[in-house]
């Protein structure tokens, strides 16, 4: 072999061992479903309609299947912030479920006191004479739930600890925290709310939404 003809053949080989050991580049996949500005669907059951109580900007938001916003409130969660714990007074995090539905042909502003329906009603006088009463009026979505351990069973259980998405009186301050770990709206609110949402419904109890 010619000198002159070495670099030639090892250029070559040094060539033929890259294509052999060079990976094929990986096939495309298919691109993720994109979601439409604006939609905000059901992250823990698609297709579903859904709640998300939103604890920084004390608001509730109910979108339909699609993630379409059907309606928005101002409400107020608890006063002493969110947390699981039995007796902590708090509202507590996570993915919950209607699991019940009480007053549904209670007039607006009726005290409901230990989930049944009163003949009383709340008025800003009878709050002033008992300022210290948690009223519950008008309707209850009691929820359930859905994480063990962080919101379902022993002492973080929602639904032994009585959590609901109730009615309140005037004298609440709408926008703020006020509650004793319930989220509270207003009684025109929360008969809209229960009139639009069947029980199973999916709740989200979450700090902020960014």
């Amino acid at each position: 072999m010619k000198p002159s003809a070495l670099p030639l053949l090892l250029l070559c080989a040094g060539l033929l061992s890259s294509c052999a050991t060079t990976q094929p580049p990986p096939a495309p996949t298919a691109a993720a479903a994109r979601v439409p500005d604006g939609l905000h669907p059901n992250p823990k059951t698609p297709g579903q309609p859904w709640i998300r109580v939103d604890n920084q900007k004390q608001s509730l938001t109910l979108f339909d299947g699609t993630g379409r916003e059907m309606r928005h409130y101002i409400v107020s969660t608890a006063k002493n912030g969110l947390g699981e714990k039995a007796g902590s007074l708090q509202t507590p995090r996570g993915w919950h479920r209607v699991c019940d539905k009480i007053g549904e042909a209670a007039g607006e502003n009726t005290i409901i006191y230990r989930r049944a329906v009163t003949p009383w009603q709340y008025s800003p006088a009878l709050h002033a004479e008992y300022p210290d009463k948690d009223w519950i009026l008008t309707r209850i979505l009691w929820l359930c739930g859905m994480e063990p351990g962080r919101n379902q069973g022993g002492d973080v259980d929602s639904y032994d600890r009585a959590i609901y998405i109730h009615g309140a009186g005037s004298h609440v301050p709408w926008g703020k925290p006020s509650s004793r770990g319930c989220v509270r709206m207003k009684s025109p609110d929360v008969i809209e709310l229960f009139r639009l949402v069947p029980l199973g419904t999916d709740v989200l109890i979450e700090e902020t939404t960014g």
